[in-house]
């Protein structure tokens, strides 16, 4: 860990992700109901693995990613939130490739108090500030309530829908427009 967050809000810390942090990572999704809506993920170190390195290209490559996010004076990351470059390789007519993707995982323990839109709203008004402001994209699994009303009230807007060839599931598809910084 570095010695001080990049971003701070009333309640956390916002980190760059280092090394070190690969095993607080498959903890924050070893439960169950947290993966609950994130597709595919799973907890295994290599899964984990592949995601921290695809954030630090995100970081080396764009100059942003994910925080980690920990309580003021504590270690243990209690959420990953954050606007990152992704290709869901989903072809040009659904808007997922190649572009800032914003996106939030929050520990079950942690549901409920605001974390995400606490995280979210430093992480995007400085997104604006540091890169301008620009389309950034957001995928949420349909019947994640949680991340859509926080996802509206961040100022996403719905403008596609997208099945899930290999199991089923529908994505709904948002973005935020170029935002004035203020």
């Amino acid at each position: 860990m570095s010695d001080s967050p990049v971003l701070t809000t009333a309640r956390f810390g916002l980190w760059r992700p280092v090394a070190a942090d690969l095993p607080q990572l498959c903890a924050l999704i070893d439960d169950e109901e947290t993966r609950r809506y994130l597709g595919p993920a799973s907890p295994d170190p290599q899964a984990q693995f592949d995601r921290l390195m695809r954030n630090a290209g995100s970081w080396a490559l764009h100059g942003y990613g994910t925080f980690m996010v920990r309580p003021h004076g504590e270690s243990g990351i209690v959420a990953t939130c954050g606007v990152f470059h992704s290709w869901r390789g989903f072809g040009p007519d659904f808007g997922m490739d190649d572009v800032a993707e914003a996106g939030w995982i929050v520990h079950r323990d942690w549901w409920g108090k605001g974390l995400a839109r606490e995280a979210m709203e430093t992480v995007l008004a400085w997104f604006d500030r540091a890169h301008g402001p620009r389309r950034i994209a957001c995928m949420i699994e349909d019947g994640n309530v949680a991340s859509q009303r926080l996802a509206q009230a961040l100022g996403f807007t719905a403008y596609a829908e997208r099945r899930d060839e290999a199991d089923g599931t529908l994505l709904h598809l948002l973005e935020r427009g170029s935002q004035a910084a203020p």
